[in-house]
C-alpha cells in the first residue's frame, strides 16, 4: 500500500466513524495495527493530512481532527506552505518576495479606496509603531504587522487581505526572531520608520503611484535586511562548529 492509498484509508476511517472536529485519533500503535501498516508508513500519511489541514498534532499528545475550514479560506493556501517552511526555512524568502509584489497592490488600492475610518486606523497603527521604540522588539514587530494589515484592509479587496493575513501567519515563527532584531538596530529602525511614514503619507494623500512605490521600496529593504541577518546568523553558527585551534595544537604535541 502506497502513501496516497493509506491517506485515503485514514480519510475513510474518519468519515465512517463520523469523528467530530477536535476528536483525537487512536494511538499510533493501535491505528497501525487496525490498518495493518507499519508505524513509519502511518506517520508519513498522518503528516500529509497535517499538511492538508485535515489533522493537527500536539507534541506527545497524538493527532486530532481539525475544525472544518470554510469553503474559501486562507487555511487551504497557508497550511501546505507552512509545511514547506517548517521543512526548509529558505522558503520564507519566497514568501517575502511574494509580499514585495502584493504589498505594492494593497498600497495602491488603499490610496484609492481608504475611508476616513481607514485613514484614522492607519495613523493609529503608525503611532503605535513609534511608541514601541522604548518597549520590546516583539511588541514593535506586532505593531508593524498591524500597520501592514491595516493597509490591506483599506484596499477593500478581500483576496489581497486574506493573502496578507496568510503571509503573516506563515512568517510569524520563521522570521519573528529576525524581524525583532531589526528593531534593536537603531539605523534599521530609523529606516523602517521613514519608510512607514512615507507609505502612510502617500495613502493619506490618496496618491496610488506614490503609495505603490513606497511599498516596493520598503519591502525591498525588508527583504534585503532579513536575508543579511539570516546569512550572518548562519555564518556565526558555522564558525562555532570550527575546531578549537588550541585543542588541535595540544593534540599534535601529545602525539
Amino acid at each position: 500500500m502506497n502513501s496516497g492509498q493509506l491517506v485515503e484509508r485514514i480519510r475513510t476511517l474518519i468519515s465512517l466513524r463520523q469523528l467530530e472536529p477536535g476528536t483525537r485519533l487512536p494511538a499510533e500503535r493501535k491505528l497501525a495495527e487496525e490498518l495493518e501498516v507499519s508505524r513509519s508508513s502511518l506517520r508519513e500519511a498522518l503528516q500529509k493530512l497535517v499538511g492538508e489541514g485535515i489533522l493537527f498534532s500536539r507534541h506527545g499528545g497524538g493527532y486530532y481532527l481539525c475544525e472544518a475550514p470554510p469553503p474559501w479560506s486562507e487555511q487551504r493556501i497557508v497550511q501546505p506552505l507552512k509545511t514547506l517552511v517548517a521543512t526548509d526555512p529558505d522558503y520564507r524568502n519566497d514568501i517575502l518576495e511574494a509580499r514585495h509584489a502584493i504589498e505594492a497592490s494593497t498600497a495602491w488600492y488603499a490610496a484609492l479606496r481608504a475611508t476616513d475610518a481607514d485613514r484614522e486606523k492607519l495613523q493609529s497603527c503608525f503611532d503605535a509603531i513609534q511608541q514601541q521604540e522604548s518597549l520590546s522588539p516583539e511588541m514593535a514587530t506586532q505593531a508593524d504587522v498591524r500597520f501592514h494589515l491595516a493597509i490591506a484592509e483599506a484596499s477593500h479587496n478581500v483576496v489581497l487581505l486574506q493573502t496578507m493575513r496568510g503571509f503573516f501567519d506563515l512568517l510569524q515563527s520563521s522570521v519573528a526572531h529576525s524581524r525583532q532584531r531589526m528593531y534593536t538596530v537603531p539605523t534599521i529602525f530609523a529606516r523602517l520608520t521613514e519608510q512607514h511614514e512615507e507609505l502612510l503619507l502617500a495613502i493619506l494623500a490618496g496618491d496610488p503611484q506614490r503609495a505603490s512605490c513606497a511599498a516596493r521600496d520598503h519591502m525591498g529593504f525588508v527583504l534585503t535586511t532579513l536575508k543579511t541577518l539570516h546569512e550572518n546568523e548562519a555564518r556565526q553558527q558555522r564558525s562555532t562548529r570550527l575546531p578549537d585551534e588550541d585543542t588541535d595544537i595540544t593534540r599534535e604535541e601529545n602525539r
